[in-house]
């Protein structure tokens, strides 16, 4: 029985390493430029909480991202991704952290500061959407997104 595990395990190993890597560039990775582990695990969780969001599950989505997050804390894609699953999910504390994360991290970039504009939105907290909302504008003002959640807020 020991053995199998062993053999299941790297087994395993084989075909993580052949799933979901969409970008090395994005991989966390080594003196050697080779990718690491965490970079495969973290990447193959993003792609897969990608396809659990689209799909509308977002429970599953949530895990895969918290997954991604754990195996590649730098990854601001897995972050976006759990902050949005936990919106979804109406866990809007846990949203909240995630939000402050990508903030402290990656600086007030427009993506980020639509996403917790959103966030607000959802809650019904337009007065805190709104100003958030003005600063994504005026650093990307021809993004439809972020007009149609400014608009969504005003109304």
């Amino acid at each position: 029985m020991g053995q199998y595990k062993i053999r299941a395990f790297f087994a395993g190993l084989c075909a993580l390493a052949l799933v979901g890597c969409e970008s090395v560039s994005d991989l966390n990775t080594q003196g050697n430029n080779a990718p690491t582990y965490q970079g495969f695990v973290g990447q193959n969780a993003v792609a897969t909480g990608a396809k659990h969001y689209a799909a509308g599950n977002f429970g599953l989505a949530e895990k895969s991202f918290r997954s991604a997050v754990e195996a590649t804390p730098a990854n601001s894609r897995a972050w976006l991704g759990l902050a949005a699953s936990y919106d979804q999910l109406g866990r809007y504390e846990l949203a909240d952290r995630a939000y402050a994360h990508l903030l402290k991290e990656e600086g007030r970039k427009a993506s980020i500061l639509n996403n917790q504009a959103y966030s607000y939105i959802l809650r019904g907290e337009m007065n805190k959407a709104r100003p958030l909302l003005h600063e994504a504008q005026a650093l990307s003002p021809d993004n439809a997104i972020i007009n149609g959640n400014l608009t969504l807020a005003n109304s």
